[in-house]
This record gives structure tokens, sequence and C-alpha cells, in this order.
């Protein structure tokens, strides 16, 4: 693999002959439109097969798959325009191998809402171990309140992914409930029936494990929601399956905050299964604008995690999202809007921008004046800040990677993932 930066001369069709490519499949592969416009300075991932099919004849994906003795998961991953379907067509092109991935295993986590398209979900949940249905709640008592994560879980097995149930805090309104959390750790009788819900529910949904995310703890529930977390992976673990637990991206244990002062790193991390470092949100809907998941602020977060947690027990967070900010920014006045990776280059494009990188961050942004003259700044996930996010984990041996979320389009960043990770 390699990713290229596009310059003002470049073309598709130029840099498929530099570099003796199939131009559809780069068109593919980066999510371009159909005149596969490009926009100067975004990156490009360019993919080098090892082995190609061609079929005479329209074949099933399973034919092709037992032909050359790989799994369509493999083939779905090597072909992302398969998504959704499980044939190929004559005369159609196919990848069955690039070269070999020098690196270990790795797992990739994915959360989806009920709500994603389908066309959206047959497009990303190949690439994933697990995927994740966001979320299940709870009443203080302990009684689970359902998302409607059928299709979720159906998909996931259909694409021999395994679902993984999510538990939060989050409430109808869209809050994560520090009050919720409260009432449920200080009562031993809800917690016990919330445990017990949780795994009935593991059962009968077909999930492996459960992945729980409490946010904004009262500093006086920290070691209460330890003994949950405790329980809950001792409950699960003695019956087949296991526990992940979210953190906050916390960076020293004295630090203060209502996101932080709850969360233990190191009780949580003895206690659960695994951890998901929820690395991303230094750019957010309301803050000044800056990159979301700034690469030396996520490297902080793993050292620290580090001095606690073993390195085989951590998930990196992997954002997958930007936000557009109107300028100037006015704090407490300015929101920005959250936008996918298509939707950052398809704007650029619109208003004939120019993308800039910035190297510390590994984030790409760029500027634009909008038809009512104000002016706006882009941060967003491109294949070279999903790259600098692989580089962590492989240089600090963590178990693997979990993407939030797969709401939106970003077809060069799962190339870039199977391309660089051996995903389990």
């Amino acid at each position: 693999m390699q990713i290229i930066t596009v310059n003002p001369s470049d073309t598709v069709f130029s840099i498929s002959n530099a570099y003796n490519l199939n131009p559809q499949k780069i068109i593919y592969d980066n999510g371009l439109n159909e005149n596969a416009d490009l926009v100067v300075g975004q990156s490009l991932v360019l993919l080098f097969p090892q082995r190609v099919y061609t079929p005479p004849q329209d074949e099933l994906l399973s034919s092709v798959a037992s032909r050359f003795g790989v799994s369509e998961k493999t083939l779905l991953r090597n072909n992302i325009f398969l998504a959704g379907r499980n044939y190929v067509l004559s005369g159609e092109e196919i990848v069955i191998e690039y070269e070999p991935n020098p690196f270990g295993e790795k797992i990739l986590t994915g959360y989806a809402y009920e709500f994603i398209e389908n066309d959206l979900l047959d497009t990303v949940v190949s690439y994933m171990t697990y995927l994740i249905p966001f979320t299940y709640g709870f009443t203080p008592e302990g009684e689970l309140i359902f998302p409607n994560d059928d299709n979720l879980i159906s998909t996931a097995v259909n694409y021999s992914v395994k679902p993984l149930m999510h538990l939060s805090t989050l409430t109808a309104n869209g809050i994560f409930s520090n009050e919720l959390a409260h009432e449920l750790l200080s009562n031993e009788n809800a917690v016990s029936n919330l445990i017990q819900n949780c795994l009935e529910n593991i059962i009968n949904k077909g999930y492996v494990g459960i992945d729980i995310d409490f946010e904004y703890l009262f500093a006086e529930d920290k070691f209460l929601y330890v003994s949950f977390i405790r329980s809950m992976t001792k409950t699960l673990n003695e019956n087949g399956y296991f526990c992940i637990v979210a953190l906050p991206p916390k960076y020293a244990d004295d630090q203060t905050g209502l996101l932080y002062e709850g969360i233990d790193y190191a009780l949580l991390g003895e206690a659960a299964n695994y951890v998901f470092l929820m690395t991303y949100e230094w750019g957010y809907r309301y803050g000044p604008p800056l990159a979301v998941a700034p690469v030396n602020s996520v490297r902080r977060i793993i050292e620290y995690a580090l001095t606690s947690i073993p390195s085989e027990k951590i998930l990196l967070g992997i954002s997958n999202y930007g936000y557009d900010w109107p300028l100037p920014y006015e704090r407490g006045i300015t929101s920005a809007i959250s936008i996918s990776t298509v939707e950052a280059l398809n704007t650029a494009l619109f208003y004939k921008a120019e993308i800039s990188f910035d190297e510390s961050a590994k984030a790409p942004f760029f500027f634009y004046t909008d038809e009512k003259g104000r002016e706006h700044v882009v941060w967003y996930e491109d294949a070279r800040s999903f790259e600098a996010k692989v580089d962590l984990i492989y240089e600090y041996s963590l178990a693997g990677g979990g993407i939030w979320n797969l709401m939106r389009e970003n077809p060069q960043g799962y190339v870039t993932l199977n391309a660089l990770m051996n995903i389990i």
C-alpha cells in the first residue's frame, strides 16, 4: 500500500498510469465520485495486488473463495465495491490477495446505530471483528432498555462477524446520566439484576460479550463502578463470554473534571477483559477548531494507560468523522457540523479548497468561504490519520482498535485498515 497526496496536475488516470493500477479500483477504494474528481492536497490510497481474478462468467463469491482457498470475508475486504453482493460479474477484476501483512493479528470493533443505512452497513461490516449495536440502556432497578438491534445482529452473522452487546448510561434525551449510574451502583440488588439480565440477553441474542460505557461518573462512585465491572466480567467469563469497559481519554491519576474523576484506569483495567480508550473529541462540536483525534494527544493517553494496563488488553479508539466550524470561533456560540470523510472532500471540491495536513496531529484540514461570505475550517480523518493510529497500535503492541463510529462514509479508511492490519 502507498498513500499519496494529490498535486494540481494529477488525475486518477495519470496516477493509474504512473503506478500501473486499475483506475476504477482507485475510484472505489477512495470513495471518489463518478467523475473521479480530485482535490489538491487530498490523500489517495493505492493498493498493489499480488493476485487478481477475472471470471469469464458471473460467479458466486463462495465459488471464487473456494477456488482460491480464501474466505468470502477476505474477498469482500479486498474489494470494497463488492459490498452487499454474493457474486462477481463476468469480466470484473477482483483482488484475491495483496502482499501479506508482516504484523500480527489485531481486533477491530465498530459501533453502529440501529438506523444505519443498509448499503453503508454492507460496505463496512466485513472489516470488523466485532460489530457493536449502540446502545442498550437500563432502568435504576437494572431492567434493560432494548434498541432495535435485530438487523445489525443478523447482518453481522451473515458476514461472519461477531455481534457484541453495548450497555451505557445514555438516556432517551441523548445524555449520559451520572444520576442513573449512581442510583444503580448504590443498589446491590439492582446491580445483580442488571448483570443477570445482560447475561440472558447475550445468550438469547447471540452476542459474544458486552462493551460497557458509563460516562461522567461521580467521583464517589469510582469503586462501586469497579466492583460492577468486576462482577460483570466474572459472570460473563464463567459462561464463556467477555467484557470490555470504555475509558475516557485520561492522562493522569489525579486528572480533574467530571469525565475523569470517577474512572480508575488501573482497577478497571484489572476488572475487565479489555479496555476501550475513547481517544477522540479534542476537536468537538462546541469547542475551538482542532483535529478530532490528534495523534500526539492520543499517544499521551496510550502511554498513561500502559502504566497500569497490559498492552494486550487495550483497544484504541479510532475516530471516523470530522467537523466543519464557521469562523470566527466564539466560545459558547459557535457550533460545528459533524461530517464524514466523503462529505469533507465533496465540500472541498465544491468550494475549490486546497487541503493541508498537520504533521503534528496527523490530520487533514482546509478552509473555505461559503455563499454568504463566511469563512469555515474543516478538520476530518483520512487514510493518513488512520495510518497514524494503526502505527500506534503496533508500536505499543495493543490488542487492536475500535471505530467510533460506522455511520459515516470513509472507504479509504477501511481499505487502509485492511491493508495495514491483520484483522481477526
